[in-house]
């Protein structure tokens, strides 16, 4: 049954594509209800899923593996699909975003030039992270991840008659390209190394040492790669803001929960895959994101700016989480984090809406007054991005902190992981209290566009009211249901699950026999020796487990304690700097701060001028090796080739020359000529005169005679 619902959830939104896009001009609304309709349906399927998850006795729910690409000699690669809890995780995340995507955009897209199209390309990234997330093999979450990259420039470009959209593109197309080339090296090293894609596989093999090593390093790296470009981790980030020209819907659909989470999922997904240098190199990466994009987000004007690189930071969190082992916590605040950052970037599409499309915070204020609907709920998903308790960032942020703790205090001298972790925590509350006082209160500043502002319509206050209560109470998921939900299963223990749901090959078997039951003890003195190893071992792995406990309760409480400080003292400066008085002034004006801080603030304006190192480092030299190879080819390589190819035509017209002269006119036309000439002269002697024919016979006869006589 299971089964059967997860491959109905992925072909609703194929068909819906495939009928929009061949019929949308016909339909009523270019078929908008109709695609909104199918998400709606595979939301409801997805809970249904779930729900059967959160009862599962086994983490695998189904799985189903068939022959893909058959290479000969019994062998091939196999596809398939399978749902986990993860899995079941994803689907929820995926589809209810894209539903209230689809609902708000009918609302925010009305009358757009190209409606029908808008709509197909939702559903060719519904269809694309949906079959991402049921893929049991790196073959076919690979093929889905292209079709996201492919689905996500459609969309972001979707007004693409502006330059810096279509531009954006582009960028976001090529930077994930560039990770995406890094994965593809990785998936060849696993095949080269086991011979399969499947994820059991793939276990079962660093399980029995067949994918170890620098090899191991090598793949795990690679694989990375992919998710660093899809998960806009430094110093592949740089197209996420960017992206921020395609419509708002659109940014909630990317960076909310489904294109950026597909790198977070592919970490949590093949985690046994990665070694302990791949894990600390993806700890260090998802760190220095967090506080890197941290710092750009404190001075941004541009709304959906702030909320781009909030997003990239908060990425890194959930990075930094599966490089510390914290696995569960990353998951975890990559569902919190859905809820509230679509609520976000919903919310700020509703206020752009009523600004007239206008971006810039500088130019709002007052806001709470035109939208108190739309002001209260984007609150509530601030507040819940800044881990104010009780709301759900609260729990899942606190969650990784710990851990990030946890791991320093086993490995000393990593401090620079819980660090940043920290220190990212205060500028969220900062940077985000400093968008929601610019926006919703104090004096308005563009009085024009503020008189004519108005709360949002029932399809676009609807998405935020459903995004807005689940960022209050989604932390009732809690970290511990969390974990119990999607254990961290060793490599080997996934590699079982899939040989109880009935998947085999001699990889998993030869795994499985490395690792064998324990035998019994043959003799009364073996079996009590035995007995006593096992007690002390028992005893060894129950005191690791009560200290391992004590030290994650320590994490906890004092990532709670800290966290909350510092998320508190950021709002408070915010609303010291931002939140106007009754005169219209600020307790400490920002330009205070600026001003003797003006370089500082110049490099995080520029975002550390990283595009325009990009431009001089790689964009114009690549431009240049173009155009002097163009020019290259135009004066070297084509001047050889016509140099060669004026004696081909020298030789051609020599060639014609005697064709046309000796073997056409002397030999062909000049024997024509002479058969044409000795007919004519013979002609003559066809007088039809019988006599005269009689006595040529005569003579003939005689000549004939004569020469007859002479030789003989």
């Amino acid at each position: 049954m299971i089964l059967v619902l997860s491959i109905l959830i992925f072909l609703l939104p194929l068909a819906g594509f495939i009928v929009m896009a061949l019929q949308h001009p016909r339909l009523p609304r270019h078929g908008d209800w109709l695609a909104t309709g199918l998400l709606g349906a595979g939301l409801v399927i997805s809970l249904v899923i779930f729900r059967a998850a959160l009862h599962s006795p086994s983490p695998l729910l189904a799985n189903l593996t068939f022959p893909w690409l058959p290479t000969g000699h019994g062998g091939g690669l196999l596809g398939g699909l399978m749902v986990d809890r993860l899995t079941a995780d994803m689907l929820v995340v995926v589809t209810l975003v894209s539903f209230l995507v689809h609902l708000f955009s009918i609302k925010y897209m009305e009358g757009d030039v190209r409606y029908g199209r808008y709509y197909c390309g939702l559903q060719v990234f519904s269809v694309s992270m949906l079959g991402l997330v049921l893929a049991n093999n790196l073959l076919f979450l690979y093929i889905c991840w292209e079709l996201v990259g492919l689905s996500s420039y459609l969309l972001i470009g979707h007004w693409y008659e502006k330059k810096s959209a279509s531009d954006a593109a582009i960028k976001a197309f090529i930077t994930t390209r560039l990770g995406d080339v890094g994965m593809f090296i990785g998936i060849m090293i696993c095949y080269l190394k086991v011979g399969s894609l499947q994820y059991a596989d793939l276990f079962a093999a660093v399980k029995t040492g067949t994918l170890s090593g620098g090899w191991q390093t090598a793949a795990g790296l690679g694989i990375f790669l992919g998710a660093m470009g899809k998960s806009a981790q430094f110093p592949l980030h740089v197209w996420l803001p960017d992206a921020m020209e395609g419509p708002t819907p659109v940014s909630a659909l990317i960076h909310a929960a489904t294109m950026v989470a597909a790198g977070v999922y592919l970490v949590g997904r093949v985690l046994p895959i990665f070694d302990a240098p791949t894990l600390l190199f993806i700890a260090y990466i998802g760190a220095f994101t967090a506080i890197f994009a941290a710092t750009i987000a404190l001075v941004q004007d541009d709304i959906k700016k702030v909320l781009a690189y909030s997003t990239v930071s908060q990425l890194g969190y959930m990075i930094l989480a599966g490089g510390v082992g914290g696995y569960s916590a990353g998951l975890f605040h990559l569902t919190t984090h859905a809820f509230f950052k679509a609520c976000l970037f919903l919310g700020s599409g509703a206020v752009i809406w009523a600004m007239h499309h206008e971006q810039s915070m500088s130019k709002y204020g007052g806001l709470w007054r035109k939208m108190p609907k739309t002001a209260f709920f984007y609150l509530l998903a601030t507040l819940a991005l800044c881990g104010v308790y009780p709301f759900s960032g609260f729990w899942s942020k606190d969650a990784i902190l710990a851990d990030a703790l946890v791991f320093n205090w086993a490995h000393p001298g990593h401090w620079f992981l819980p660090v940043a972790g920290f220190a990212t925590a205060f500028m969220t509350a900062f940077y985000m209290f400093r968008q929601y006082f610019l926006t919703f209160t104090g004096r308005p500043r563009d009085h024009h566009a503020y008189e004519h502002a108005r709360e949002a319509p029932w399809p676009m206050l609807l998405p935020l009211v459903v995004l807005g209560t689940l960022a209050l109470v989604g932390g009732g998921l809690k970290g511990e249901w969390f974990a119990e939900m999607n254990p961290r299963l060793s490599g080997i223990e996934q590699v079982r699950l899939f040989a109880q749901a009935g998947y085999t090959s001699p990889i998993v078997e030869e795994a499985l026999k490395a690792t064998p039951p324990e035998a019994a003890a043959t003799t009364p003195a073996a079996a009590h020796a035995g007995a006593e190893a096992a007690h002390a071992e028992d005893a060894a792995h129950e005191e690791d487990a009560a200290h391992e406990a004590h030290a994650a309760h320590a994490a906890h409480l004092l990532a709670m304690k800290l966290s909350s400080v510092l998320g508190l003292l950021g709002i408070a400066l915010g609303a010291l700097m931002y939140l106007q008085r009754g005169n219209g002034a600020t307790v400490i004006n920002p330009a205070w701060i600026a001003t003797p801080f003006k370089q500082v603030y110049t490099i995080l304006w520029h975002k550390y001028y990283l595009d325009e190192l990009y431009m001089a480092a790689v964009i114009l030299p690549t431009r240049w090796l173009g155009r002097f190879t163009a020019v290259f080819d135009r004066v070297v390589i084509d001047s050889v080739v016509n140099f060669f190819g004026f004696f081909g035509r020298l030789g051609a017209f020599v060639v014609d020359l005697a064709d046309r002269l000796f073997v056409d006119d002397w030999f062909v036309n000049g024997s024509a000529r002479a058969a044409r000439l000795a007919g004519d002269k013979l002609s003559y002697a066809q007088t039809g005169r019988v006599r005269q024919y009689l006595v040529f016979m005569v003579l003939g006869i005689v000549v004939i005679s004569a020469l007859l006589v002479f030789i003989f």
